[in-house]
């Protein structure tokens, strides 16, 4: 009889470990795919705001006939700042303390063309 106990007790151990394998294994696989798609939304949210941020050029500066306004120059300053990347907000600095025509023009391309090259696909 002592012997059939152990028996017993060995296989609810082992059901149990099995059990708990079972379960770290999916726990690992769950977490691994979350952390896949939080780096999607975070991709996703980056581009939005490079978008809404393009846009807001666009609008303000290459359609715009007249000299741009404090509010749009705040308004630009503020989208920059949100996206939270540095290079861009370097070369939007750039753009910004650009003097001459050329310079401008310049910048105007380093800057359009790296907010391009943000967006992930």
């Amino acid at each position: 009889m002592p012997t059939t106990n152990k028996k017993i007790r060995n296989i609810v151990i082992a059901i149990i470990l099995l059990c708990l394998a079972l379960f770290v294994w999916r726990y690992l696989s769950l977490s691994s795919r979350l952390r896949v798609a939080e780096q999607a939304v975070g991709a996703q949210r980056v581009n939005e705001k490079v978008l809404s941020f393009s846009r807001l050029f666009v609008t303000n500066i290459l359609r715009n006939e007249q000299a741009i306004n404090f509010d749009q120059r705040l308004e630009l300053e503020n989208a920059v700042r949100d996206i939270k990347d540095p290079e861009i907000y370097k070369a939007w600095q750039e753009f910004t303390n650009a003097k001459e025509q050329s310079a401008v023009q310049l910048s105007f391309y380093n800057l359009f063309s790296l907010l391009l090259d943000k967006i992930s696909p």
